[in-house]
């Protein structure tokens, strides 16, 4: 375990959350996405980024896996603070795509704002973090290239980009301590400041954007949670609520 100031922890929790509910919600697509390759690989990439969060999560408790399961687990609602993007559930296979393309498109970013940082393991993290994330985008961007020239296909994805636009800006919703976390050398910059090579990613890859007319959530720093949070932290924790003290 390292010791890490309260902002620290902070920051590090938020992006452990935002990586164990994107695993999570991968996760969900297993036996139910439109064709087999995909069942494959979104289960390949939730464990990723579910291996991301457990180690974004020893860094703040340390080995045990009980302790990370109970940090990842066992918190009141107003205690995480992850994105109400990955909080949300999308029903729609094309929604779900988008998402993953947004948030790894993102995810790259962050992990880059932690190069140097001074909590030497963190910095550890994200350079093996970023190795895998280059696969889960090249998934993404391969269906995709397939996809946006497919007959009806783009119409709809495009329809997708739109309907989740709105609440992927929560990404960059950083958490009250984060100027304390960069002034501490945590981390690079504020998650805001990655905003703009984010939108310029999205208008190059699905066409000119206008982001006035994007809808911008009204910024809580994390601290509120998605309608479907509760629902989800349930499901969750349907194994875990058998029986607390099991040795799984």
């Amino acid at each position: 375990m390292t010791e890490v100031s309260g902002a620290a922890r902070q920051v590090i929790l938020a992006f452990a959350d935002d990586e164990h509910l994107i695993g999570q919600q991968h996760t969900e697509w297993i036996g139910v996405a439109p064709f087999l390759e995909e069942d494959l690989a979104f289960a390949s990439i939730g464990q990723d980024e579910l291996g991301h969060a457990a180690s974004l999560l020893e860094i703040l408790v340390g080995s045990k896996d009980a302790d990370i399961d109970a940090l990842a687990f066992f918190r009141q609602a107003p205690e995480w603070r992850s994105c109400q993007l990955v909080e949300q559930t999308l029903p729609e296979w094309g929604d779900t795509l988008i998402r993953h393309w947004l948030y790894d498109s993102a995810e790259e970013l962050r992990w880059q704002l932690f190069h140097g940082s001074s909590v030497t393991a963190l910095a550890q993290v994200s350079e093996r973090a970023l190795s895998e994330e280059r696969f889960h985008r090249q998934h993404a961007d391969a269906l995709l290239d397939v996809l946006l020239v497919a007959d009806g296909a783009r119409e709809r994805l495009l329809g997708s980009v739109h309907r989740v636009l709105p609440t992927a800006l929560t990404m960059f919703d950083g958490v009250v301590e984060e100027p304390q976390a960069i002034s501490e050398g945590v981390v690079l910059g504020p998650l805001a400041g990655l905003r703009p090579e984010w939108q310029a990613r999205v208008s190059t890859r699905f066409g000119a954007i206008d982001w006035d007319s994007v809808a911008s959530p009204t910024p809580t720093q994390r601290t509120a949670r998605h309608a479907d949070f509760a629902p989800l932290l349930s499901r969750m924790l349907e194994v875990f609520d058998l029986d607390r003290t099991a040795a799984w």
